[in-house]
């Protein structure tokens, strides 16, 4: 079955980075967009970045843009979320999630398939 797996999650001081890591098995993973949401206390899950099969395209979340980089490994199955310049409302746990679409997907619901999750604590 399909299993998408998060690691790299920790904490850290404000100012620090953190890169988060997610490797999938039992789907072709390059036929896959991935993307990253996260969930911080007391609010709903909410978008991250997104990545196309190809890696030719990404997307961010505006509270992320110029922090946080997507990016992919098609050869060993995995996609990672470079997190620099983190801030404690970057306080959250961070899912992965793949796709069938080709396009850059925001959307939760579009997602076929999802990771348990990783805590990142970012402290002030």
């Amino acid at each position: 079955q399909v299993q998408l797996v998060e690691s790299g999650g920790g904490l850290v001081q404000a100012g620090g980075s953190l890169r988060l890591s997610c490797a999938a098995s039992g789907l072709t993973f390059n036929n896959y967009g991935m993307g990253w949401f996260r969930r911080a206390p007391r609010k709903e899950r909410a978008f991250v970045a997104a990545i196309t099969y190809s890696g030719g395209s990404t997307d961010y979340a505006d509270s992320v843009k110029g922090r946080f980089t997507i990016s992919r490994d098609n050869a060993k199955n995995t996609v990672y979320l470079q997190m620099n310049s983190l801030k404690p409302e970057d306080t959250a746990v961070y899912y992965c999630a793949a796709t069938n679409i080709a396009r850059t997907v925001k959307t939760q619901r579009l997602y076929d398939y999802w990771g348990q999750g990783t805590q990142v604590t970012v402290s002030s």
